[in-house]
């Protein structure tokens, strides 16, 4: 029998299926696409990733561009928004990005890191399509493999709020992205080199702001304009690859928003430490004498500071940027205290109408507690970093994809660490798949408990997680009552103070491989990171998407057939009757009016998007085998002449559970 990436086995027999069957079947059989809900828009970009040469510090050295960009292109999105991107690699080897903080809901096939996705061949492309599934917020996009995140091909992804959903403050006159960041003049092909020769990378060269560092000498083109009076919105994201940043503006106040997805409690600050991998969004309100001002990012926490600059131009402002720069922090109490000073806006809205505070995570009884350590150790005379002992290495064939064809065992084994770490943590490790097995809706409790001299920022893929507390010393239970049960922010990363330890508590409710990792990507590319997979134990879609049939296959499952898919259904031995499609212009049909509420069953509407060059609609099947016969209906809706949905639901008129389409 033959499947399609939907598990609907297709019989001769179905030859004599209506013409609007075949087209449902044919867009259910296009499994390339598999996140997307009926109605919603659909973005599309087109990357070219190559090598070029710029002098971001001054001196002529080989970057990563996309479409000739560094950074590169902006990614403006709304909630629900579908996102395509068709990303040519034109380097000279494989290569992959990753969305990072974007939680592809039941899609982990979109998460763009070496342990679910094999990464795009060197001359090839892949099309990447995930959905920014009910988030909002600031996020990046950043390589994943080799030492590329060292040489550029990071960028901006904004998802912002539907304009039926209030934010709780008022539009700004413009929404600017600030990508600030250490950088090396080093080439990431010989930062790689030198890890591989079992060396650590040396301090940054300098800092860069969106790419560039102002000279100072009256030349420097603004980043940014503002006009007098007028409020902007300024979204800080941490592009950067070693170290923690400060970020102020010369004589400005910032009014702190959003983070990482979370409208945020509006307080104020003069500066903000921005660690690895974080995006903070703040208000400025251009209220200084028109001219000319600096913004400015420093490392944190170094022997050595080093300083990006940045021109702010106020419109028709005369004068130059005063040359004395505002003073950062100093010492990590400081930040520890600014970190506590971020709190959750409980009456907000986010993605959704509800209140964010209408989650109250702070009653969920904790199901598991996980205790991970990291450490930097030796191993066969070359530096690895570890958690727990173990320092992750990342099989040729992608720990997903191996799971997904029931060959896991030969690549990777579950259990590879305990919760809790061993006593020689610190000093020993191993070399292998780092694979932790949880189970679906567990709530669990993470601590990350870091012994070593260096801050570390971890992220947490696939989730939203709420960051509860962080405290000097080593974690006991007894720390819980120091927990923030309230108002912790909810977002993807969290930090980790030297001789500290961190919270974090989530909902395992997204099934599939995901990976909490450092965002140093030198700890990254060296071990400091595990997988936890969530299985989809049901094989239902409903819960997980099927792997699409556009997924790139490498390793021992290259040459493998597919495995019947998730909810495979058997045309032959299911009844499905149409009727005859509606024409409506506007856009397509709710599930309430396929169901009325009468109904003893109201499916929900999902969808997979199907494309010709026609037309484009959307649709997606879900079903539990039974031996109960259905009723099928349909919904066709056109624009313009032209098919642009369709929408299906599917009642059970006998015993059994119910299926939908």
């Amino acid at each position: 029998m033959a499947y399609n990436s939907l598990g609907i086995h297709v019989n001769r027999r179905e030859r004599k299926m209506s013409g609007m069957m075949h087209l449902l079947l044919l867009c259910l059989s296009l499994g390339t696409i598999s996140v997307v809900q009926c109605g919603d828009p659909t973005i599309f970009f087109e990357w070219n990733v190559s090598h070029g040469t710029l002098s971001p510090l001054g001196s002529p050295q080989q970057v990563i561009l996309i479409n000739g960009q560094f950074p590169g292109p902006n990614i403006n999105s709304t909630t629900n928004n579908n996102v395509v991107v068709n990303v040519f690699n034109n380097l000279d080897e494989p290569f992959l990005l990753t969305w990072s903080g974007i939680q592809q809901r039941k899609n982990s096939w979109q998460d763009g890191t070496l342990g679910t996705m094999c990464p795009i061949p060197a001359g090839t492309n892949f099309t990447y399509h995930f959905q920014v599934k009910d988030q909002i917020g600031s996020f990046i996009y950043y390589p994943t493999t080799a030492m590329h995140r060292a040489g550029g091909a990071f960028g901006s992804l904004r998802v912002n709020s539907r304009p039926l959903i209030p934010v709780p403050y008022d539009t700004p006159e413009d929404d600017y992205t600030v990508l600030i960041g250490d950088w090396y003049k080093k080439s990431h092909i010989a930062l790689k080199q030198q890890l591989d020769s079992g060396r650590t990378l040396a301090r940054p060269d300098g800092v860069l702001i969106n790419g560039k560092d102002a000279k100072g000498d009256g030349k420097d083109e603004p980043l940014f304009t503002m006009k007098a009076g007028k409020t902007y919105k300024f979204r800080i994201c941490n592009i950067g690859v070693k170290s923690s940043l400060n970020f102020r503006i010369q004589e400005h106040w910032m009014m702190l928003v959003e983070m990482e997805g979370s409208h945020t409690v509006q307080n104020t600050y003069q500066s903000l430490d921005v660690h690895l991998g974080q995006c903070m969004a703040v208000l400025v309100t251009a209220d200084q004498t028109p001219k000319d001002y600096y913004m400015v990012a420093s490392t944190r926490f170094t022997k050595t500071v080093l300083t990006g600059k940045g021109i702010l131009r106020y419109e028709n402002g005369k004068g130059p940027a005063d040359s004395e720069l505002p003073e950062a922090p100093e010492g990590w109490t400081w930040s520890l205290n600014q970190f506590r000073s971020f709190r959750w806006n409980l009456s907000s809205s986010a993605a959704r109408p509800n209140p964010q505070g209408s989650y109250h995570y702070g009653r969920i009884n904790i199901t598991n507690t996980m205790k991970l350590v990291n450490a930097a150790t030796q191993v066969d005379g070359k530096l690895r970093y570890s958690i727990n002992g173990v320092s992750h290495v990342d099989p040729e064939t992608p720990l997903k994809l191996a799971e997904y064809f029931g060959v896991g065992d030969k690549v990777f084994k579950t259990g590879s660490i305990k919760d809790d770490p061993p006593a020689d943590v610190d000093t020993k490790a191993v070399i292998l798949p780092n694979v932790v097995n949880q189970n679906h809706r567990d709530f669990v409790e993470i601590i990350f408990e870091n012994h070593e001299k260096s801050l570390q920022t971890w992220h947490v893929s696939g989730y939203a997680v709420f960051a509860v507390a962080i405290e000097p010393g080593t974690w006991t239970p007894e720390k819980r009552k120091n927990y923030n049960l309230l108002d912790a922010v909810s977002r993807h990363t969290i930090q980790v103070y030297p001789n500290s330890w961190a919270a974090i508590m989530t909902a395992f409710d997204n099934p599939g491989m995901w990976n909490i990792r450092s965002e140093n990507p030198e700890r990254r590319y060296l071990g400091q990171q595990l997988y936890v997979t969530i299985p989809n134990t049901a094989r239902s879609i409903r819960d997980e998407y099927n792997m699409p049939d556009s997924a790139l296959l490498c390793g021992i499952v290259k040459d493998l057939p597919r495995p019947p898919p998730y909810g495979k259904l058997d045309v032959e031995r299911t009844s499905l009757k149409c009727g005859r499609p509606s024409v409506r212009h506007r856009p397509a049909p709710t599930m309430a009016r396929l169901h009325p509420s009468g109904l003893q069953h109201r499916p929900r509407l999902l969808s997979l998007p199907c494309e010709s060059a026609k037309f484009q609609f959307s649709c997606e099947i879900n079903f539990k085998q039974d031996r109960s016969r259905q009723k099928t209906g349909i919904r066709q809706t056109r624009r313009g002449g032209k098919v642009i949905g369709v929408a299906a639901g599917v009642r059970t008129v006998a015993n059994g559970g119910t299926s939908a389409l």
